[in-house]
């Protein structure tokens, strides 16, 4: 059998570069607590993005979770949501005492179906939580729009678009906050990591506070805060990385493009479409298998994929309202457009070393499945 090839592939600087990054740490013997790497990391996140401010975090799990909590919204009070998404959206909300209110996907790029939200907004609806899908963006104007009417928050879920600009705009510069997760299997990454984007001037010591225990000096504890900050390791990852992203991303989208050259006119094969005014990263690709169409199930695809030594993921599947620590609690059948997706849905392997011989050779095989 040929090498494996695995879903997804973290993206690493030289070795030389990285060991050259972090020298100075073995003289300071500062590794956490928002030392010179983080300071730096973080000047130069600001400028790539071009968002007022940025809150780094060890997780993108923690950055979310603490976004939600800076907006002091009230405990129960419902937030709209996608149930198309990571286990770590959904888990955020209920953890922050908050209920989800989940809204249908649209069926082209998967992200929250902002023509349903207006429906499920209540008295009780204190907020906003659209969740930018595989690098597509959401419908910016739409939501703002909605959240200006009823005076509601919003926090982005952007952890799958590091990089990607709507109308020339960075993805960061949405919402009242936009969070980024730097997990090692995102386009960009801090090994582990995560960020809060934001230009309210009140949430800079506020974030602060809740991710480091509130502590305003030696001697003085102002606030009931956690842990989150990122170390200087995650930090100096971050700074050899974003050197190369333009360069990474350029890779993702050779890969991309041999993708759609080979499945595009594949009959009961649908890939999301490119979206206009948007400036992707290229972060997942996405295919969905209509079995009735292509004669073969996603699971049937998935299985001869992975006894063919590639790997794929189910992503994203299963919904987060059937997850079986909320049984009982959602009715999936409300997300019908999820629901339909989820069980058909592949994110192929995708990342920047990905050499074009197994592009072909996964597109082989799947091709191969077809009845």
């Amino acid at each position: 059998m040929a090498d494996k090839i695995l879903v997804t592939r973290s993206s690493m600087p030289d070795f030389d570069e990285f060991c050259k990054e972090i020298e100075d740490l073995w003289d300071s013997h500062w590794l956490t607590n928002m030392g010179v790497k983080h300071k730096q990391f973080q000047a130069e996140l600001e400028k790539y993005l071009n968002v007022p401010h940025i809150s780094l975090y060890t997780n993108g799990h923690l950055a979310l979770e603490n976004a939600l909590a800076a907006m002091n919204l009230p405990r129960g009070g419902e937030v709209i949501t996608t149930p198309f998404t990571f286990a770590s959206t959904t888990h955020a909300i209920v953890r922050q005492g908050l209920q989800p209110v989940f809204c249908d996907i649209e069926p082209v790029w998967y992200t929250m179906d902002a023509t349903k939200i207006e429906n499920l907004i209540t008295d009780k609806t204190c907020a906003i939580v659209p969740v930018h899908v595989y690098g597509n963006i959401c419908n910016i104007e739409e939501i703002e729009r909605l959240a200006q009417k009823y005076g509601l928050k919003v926090i982005y879920d952007a952890a799958h678009a590091f990089g990607v600009k709507y109308k020339g705009t960075s993805a960061a510069c949405f919402g009242d906050a936009s969070m980024f997760s730097f997990h090692a299997t995102k386009v960009f990454n801090t090994i582990e990591g995560g960020a809060v984007c934001f230009s309210n001037d009140k949430l800079v010591q506020l974030l602060n506070d809740m991710k480091n225990f509130g502590i305003h000096g030696p001697e003085e504890v102002a606030f009931v805060g956690g842990n989150a900050k990122m170390n200087e390791f995650q930090a100096a990852m971050g700074i050899c990385n974003l050197r190369h992203l333009d360069e990474e991303i350029a890779k993702r989208k050779t890969v991309v493009e041999t993708y759609r050259s080979r499945l595009s006119d594949i009959e009961g094969i649908t890939l999301s479409s490119i979206q206009e005014d948007v400036e992707t990263n290229y972060a997942y690709f996405p295919v969905v298998f209509e079995p009735t169409i292509f004669g073969s199930t996603r699971n049937e695809v998935f299985d001869t994929l992975a006894q063919s030594g590639i790997g794929a993921r189910k992503y994203f599947y299963p919904l987060t309202n059937t997850f079986d620590c909320f049984h009982g609690a959602y009715d999936v059948n409300k997300t019908p457009v999820a629901l339909h997706i989820s069980k058909r849905v592949l994110t192929l392997p995708l990342y920047a070393d990905l050499s074009i011989d197994n592009v072909n050779r996964i597109c082989d095989v799947i091709i191969s499945c077809k009845k």
